[in-house]
């Protein structure tokens, strides 16, 4: 039986590209407006794509159970601001977080605000292997300062940006790997094959 992958839909954005990014690494995934349905998920996927406001707002309803789940083991690719919403607060919002990972979420300190465009990520995680460029496409203005150890890969921007964490199966990016072209579809293919391995 093939691994269950659902993706939620916070009512904002196309979703088109990650869902097709999935599809073409070999999964099959579900997009859900629903946001019930995440529990009956193996995987889950949380998009980059809103703020973080709104999105808890749409995912208010069963925000204890999908910590729960990830608590548990669930695997999980939480993308820019799906990733962020994992913490426990932002400086952009007033909503509490998930609350899986300890700390928050804080404004880049950097010259140059948002960050956009293509930038190395430094990490040796099982994830990165078989990427052939360390370059990933990034479009953020705030990044994950977490209280434990689970930052896996950092980046050069105006000093090191904690850009890739892992929790128990739960992995979360600051960049898009759906939008970084060949090394985002390796790290996708990647994390798919580890989800299937852990669902």
């Amino acid at each position: 039986m093939s691994l269950k992958i659902l993706m939620a839909d916070y009512g904002v954005g196309n979703l088109h590209s990650i869902r097709k990014a999935l599809g073409n690494c070999g999964a099959e995934v579900k997009v859900v407006t629903e946001m019930k349905e995440l529990l009956d998920a193996d995987c889950i996927v949380l998009p980059g794509v809103g703020a973080f406001d709104k999105t808890l707002e749409r995912l208010h309803p069963v925000r204890d159970e999908v910590a729960d789940m990830l608590r548990s083991g669930t695997p999980c690719l939480g993308i820019c601001i799906g990733m962020q919403i994992l913490f426990e607060g932002s400086e952009e919002g007033r909503e509490p977080g998930l609350g899986f990972i300890s700390g928050r979420v804080v404004k880049l300190k950097a010259e140059r605000v948002p960050h956009m465009g293509w930038n190395s990520v430094q990490s040796s995680d099982q994830l990165m292997r078989g990427v052939q460029s360390p370059y990933f496409y990034f479009a953020h203005s705030y990044h994950g300062s977490p209280r434990e150890d689970v930052v896996i890969g950092t980046t050069d921007y105006y000093g090191r940006v904690p850009t890739l964490f892992r929790k128990g199966n739960t992995y979360g990016t600051q960049f898009h790997p759906e939008k970084s072209s060949g090394s985002g579809m390796t790290f996708l293919r990647n994390f798919v094959r580890f989800a299937e391995e852990n669902g």
